[in-house]
C-alpha cells in the first residue's frame, strides 16, 4: 500500500501573479516554485498550486503526492478502467505522475512521486 505525502489544491487562475500575491501577502505563503504558468506556494508544510485557467483546465484540480506512484498505479489501474486517465509518465521537473478525471465531476486528480516532495522541486 502506498503512503500519501501531500494533498494540494490546484487552483486555476486568470492572473497567476495576482493570485500568488494574495497567498503571499494576505496569507503568508512562500513560493517554492514560480514560473509564468505554474506556481507552488507553501505555508506550514501545506501547499497550494496555481496554474493558468483555460479551456483544458478543470474547475478544480488536486495534486496527491505519494511515495510510490508506480506501485499505486499497479494497484489501481484495473479500478480506473473507463475513466479518462493518463498512465504514469515522467515530467521534466523530476516528478513521475498519473492524471485521472474524477468520476461525475469536472475535477482532475494528479498523482505523483519523485524529486523529494513538492517542497524541493527541480527548477526548470
Amino acid at each position: 500500500m502506498y503512503k500519501a505525502l501531500y494533498l494540494s489544491p490546484m487552483i486555476p487562475s486568470y492572473n497567476i501573479r495576482e493570485t500568488a500575491s494574495f497567498f503571499k501577502d494576505a496569507l503568508g505563503f512562500s513560493p517554492v516554485r514560480e514560473e509564468e504558468s505554474y506556481v507552488i506556494l507553501i505555508k506550514d508544510e501545506l501547499t497550494v498550486h496555481l496554474l493558468n485557467a483555460g479551456d483544458n483546465v478543470g474547475q478544480m484540480e488536486f495534486y496527491l503526492e505519494v511515495d510510490d506512484i508506480d506501485g499505486l498505479w499497479n494497484e489501481m489501474k484495473d479500478k480506473v478502467q473507463g475513466l479518462k486517465v493518463r498512465e504514469p509518465f515522467d515530467r521534466k521537473y523530476g516528478m513521475r505522475e498519473a492524471h485521472i478525471s474524477i468520476p461525475q465531476t469536472n475535477t482532475l486528480l494528479f498523482i505523483g512521486s519523485g524529486c523529494g516532495g513538492v517542497t524541493t522541486p527541480v527548477a526548470t
